[in-house]
């Protein structure tokens, strides 16, 4: 018997690796040799298109006057931008104050039917041949239009997705050390997984597309930003990663606002893997199915089921070489950090090292909270977004 719990052992802690490490790795590995035979080309456009930055906002009057004045201090020719603002059910100040600003086009209602639909509403009334996608909570780089949209230069571009930047303080919590270190790493892999084919989707914060290529999106998609650029790349097209145009956003106040955050992530990442099935068939899609299931499918899947059979199995075999009690080792003392680094968050005892182990449990604590909101549909489209730090 303990040789099938010790090949389950080997699969099991290889799936972890691989997920978290190794894919990075073999995806770097992969770049390089790939950079010995073809080098990245940079494609400048011949002139502006016209673009729509398209702000979808809800009750965010601490946010959208410095969103919209950094939104008209963006370097792109005054008259060929068009800011949209979207503030369907917002019952705050936030209509009245982009009312202030002529230059801005409001689009408001009072009742709430969720992002996607507002998002579908404003489309027919975007008038950029490029429409940009920005959450209200963040701020662009001064160059952020102009480095989005020379990508749309190759044909072959159907959606670019921008950097998100974590604004990180020395006094940030769990909730910032951990959500920046995580968005650091994967801006690395964006940036490899755009060299060696596509992007693996795009994230609300910052992200374009050709209007044409827009379509209707479900009505109940949790993650709506990467369900339509699948649905883009569906239809030929790849999905580029510009690291010069970000998006600045603060971290969420607290573990328990990020810990929210990252289960409706989760969620809409098993819905979005039933719907994107057909990426799943690597005879059709190629690359395109290897990237997707090394960095998206396994880690809402695989290998945060893999993270408590593998402590499990290990126990059992502890008995069966000194490999296993070196391994168990390493696991204890990394869940013990990971509780030493929950119980000083509670405290307010900042020790930033402690909280990358807690913020990984975090995470994957948060995927097997997501499966079991999806399979129950306790998941609303329309949710109380995450607070964060007031600008």
């Amino acid at each position: 018997m303990h040789k099938y719990i010790e090949f389950f052992f080997w699969i099991c802690i290889s799936v972890v690796l691989y997920t978290y490490f190794g894919y990075g790795f073999f995806l770097f590995t992969l770049v390089k040799f790939k950079r010995l035979f073809k080098k990245k080309g940079i494609i400048k456009l011949k002139n502006n298109p016209n673009v729509t930055l398209l702000i979808v906002a809800y009750n965010e009057e601490d946010h959208i006057r410095e969103k919209i004045e950094n939104s008209l201090n963006l370097d792109y020719p005054e008259k060929k931008i068009q800011i949209l603002v979207v503030t369907d059910g917002s019952d705050d100040r936030t209509p009245e104050i982009v009312r202030s600003f002529p230059n801005v086009k409001l689009m408001h209602k009072p009742n709430r039917r969720g992002k996607i639909l507002a998002v579908e509403r404003a489309m027919p009334e975007a008038t950029g041949e490029i429409v940009v996608f920005t959450d209200a909570n963040t701020l662009l780089n001064r160059k952020a239009l102009k480095n989005i949209v020379r990508n749309f230069a190759n044909k072959e571009v159907g959606v670019v997705a921008g950097e998100k930047r974590i604004l990180q303080k020395k006094v940030d919590e769990a909730a910032g050390a951990g959500e920046g270190l995580y968005w650091r790493y994967e801006s690395a892999l964006k940036k490899w997984d755009d060299e060696l084919c596509s992007v693996m989707g795009a994230a609300g914060e910052l992200f374009a597309i050709r209007k044409q290529l827009f379509e209707s999106i479900p009505g109940d998609s949790i993650i709506e930003d990467f369900y339509l650029s699948f649905k883009i790349i569906q239809k030929g097209y790849k999905i580029a990663y510009e690291p010069e145009a970000y998006a600045l956003e603060e971290p969420s106040i607290s573990v328990t606002e990020e810990l929210k955050r990252k289960i409706r992530i989760s969620a809409g990442g098993i819905q979005s893997i039933a719907r994107l099935k057909e990426f799943l068939n690597p005879f059709k899609y190629g690359l395109i199915t290897f990237q997707y299931i090394s960095h998206r499918v396994l880690r809402w899947t695989l290998a945060p089921l893999s993270l408590p059979i593998v402590f499990l199995t290990n126990v059992f075999l502890l008995s069966h070489g000194a490999i296993y009690q070196y391994i168990c080792s390493i696991q204890v003392l990394f869940y013990l950090t990971a509780l030493i680094g929950y119980l000083m968050e509670k405290k307010r005892v900042r020790f930033k090292l402690l909280f990358i182990p807690f913020y990984f449990c975090m995470m994957n604590y948060a995927v097997f909270a997501g499966f079991f909101r999806y399979i129950r549909g306790a998941q609303p489209v329309m949710w109380e977004k995450a607070s964060r730090r007031r600008p």
